[in-house]
């Protein structure tokens, strides 16, 4: 605990960031790409991780469009700290005519299901998402496995990358994840998951916006991803749980050991 707060005492600057992973390689990661088409076993294993999930929200197969691998594996910026974007297009209006309902359904039932499940791929974390077949993607690289082809093939590019902005804006959003936990650890619990769930969604919304005007490589997007890279959403997801916990208990107390292991680095 105290190792932790004399950590958040710190004012985060940007040299402390560390910009990993975003340089352009010269292939496709070769441990799961091969004549530049997914690794067959990789690709039924992916593929059956998709119907086990549709198949566990109780809704008909016949209703997926396609599965797809998206994301920086798809293209030629992936790294070690990549995650396997698994998407499953569905015509939201398909299942129901209020796609709000629909849309908020998978995001709560993908959601459970990334939390809950730990799943690797040769060193990379399964991430699953539900996707509207309607609504625009922005990434410049998808593959269809169920079809096992390129829906949008990819384009080895060397993107101008502000670094600097990336830098400036992710230590902004690096400090107000900071004070979040100040107002937790000054027991202001409400205050702590308020301002938890207000920066999720700024960040949901930043995030959206960037990738609609300027796409995978915007400052928006690529600050999510140093954000992530530096473990700042999980401390923020973190956050948001044991405020909501500790400000519902009665009586409670939370153990410090918890927050250690919460908060590891």
């Amino acid at each position: 605990m105290r190792a932790w707060k004399e950590y958040l005492e710190e004012i985060i600057d940007t040299e402390d960031i560390k910009m990993k992973g975003f340089t352009i390689k010269d292939n496709l990661d070769p441990v799961i790409w091969e004549n530049n088409r997914l690794k067959e076993y990789i690709a039924e294993h992916l593929y059956k991780i998709a119907k086990n999930f549709f198949r566990d929200v109780g809704l008909d197969w016949k209703l997926v469009r396609d599965v797809t691998l998206t994301g920086s594996l798809a293209n030629y910026n992936w790294s070690r700290y990549s995650d396997v974007d698994l998407h499953i297009l569905v015509d939201y209006s398909d299942v129901d005519e209020n796609k709000k309902l629909v849309r908020d359904l998978f995001k709560n039932v993908s959601a459970m299901w990334n939390k809950t499940h730990n799943i690797r791929i040769k060193g990379h974390d399964v991430e699953l998402y539900v996707q509207d077949s309607r609504e625009p993607h922005h990434s410049t690289g998808v593959y269809s496995i169920k079809n096992d082809r390129w829906n949008k093939t990819p384009s080895r590019y060397s993107p101008q990358i502000d670094e600097l902005s990336v830098k400036k804006k992710a230590a902004k959003f690096m400090n107000k994840i900071d004070d979040v936990y100040e107002d937790f650890a000054e027991k202001n619990y409400k205050l702590s998951h308020d301002e938890a769930v207000k920066l999720r969604e700024k960040l949901r919304k930043f995030r959206q916006g960037g990738l609609e005007e300027g796409g995978e490589y915007s400052v928006e997007n690529l600050v999510f991803k140093v954000l992530r890279r530096n473990d700042y959403l999980h401390k923020l997801a973190s956050l948001r749980i044991m405020s909501y916990d500790k400000m519902m208990s009665v009586n409670g107390k939370i153990d410090s050991e918890i927050i250690k292991v919460t908060f590891k680095e």
